[in-house]
C-alpha cells in the first residue's frame, strides 16, 4: 500500500510516517518512480509507535525497545526489560509532579472560595464561583 492509505488506515498524517521512517521505526520500499510502499503489517506498526508515543516515549526510546518486538531474543528483551523499567520510573515521577501540581492548585482554589465567601458575607464584592 502507499503511504496515504497507510496513514488513512492508521490514524496518522503522512508526515508522521515520513518521520517514524526517518528515525529508523518503519521501513518500507521503494518502487522504481521512488514511491514508498509498505505491507499491511505496518498499520500495526504504526498503531504500536503511536500506542508508545502516547505513553510518553521518545523517538530514541522507541527504537532501542523496538528490537525486542521485531526479533525476540533474550539478549534484546534483557536490554528492553531495563529500558521499560527506566522509562516506567521516569513517568511514576512525572506523574508524582504533577499530583503535587494538582494539589498545590487546589489548595490555592480552595482559598480563593474562602477568601470570596468572606467578601460576600461581610458586604463586600460578591461571591462568584
Amino acid at each position: 500500500m502507499r503511504i496515504g492509505e497507510l496513514a488513512e488506515r492508521a490514524g496518522v498524517s503522512v508526515r508522521s510516517l515520513r518521520y517514524y521512517e526517518e528515525q529508523g521505526l518503519l521501513s518500507s520500499t521503494r518502487s522504481s518512480g521512488g514511491q514508498r510502499h509498505y505491507t499491511e503489517d505496518a498499520v500495526e506498526r504504526v498503531r504500536f509507535l503511536q500506542r508508545l508515543y502516547a505513553a510518553g516515549l521518545s523517538s530514541r526510546t522507541i527504537a532501542e525497545l523496538l528490537p525486542c518486538v521485531d526479533s525476540p531474543s533474550s539478549e534484546t528483551m534483557d536490554s528492553a526489560f531495563h529500558r521499560m523499567i527506566e522509562e516506567r520510573d521516569q513517568l511514576t515521577s512525572h506523574i508524582e509532579g504533577l499530583i503535587h501540581t494538582r494539589d498545590a492548585l487546589d489548595r490555592l482554589i480552595e482559598a480563593n472560595r474562602s477568601h470570596s465567601s468572606r467578601m460576600a458575607l461581610a458586604g463586600g464584592a460578591p461571591a462568584t464561583t
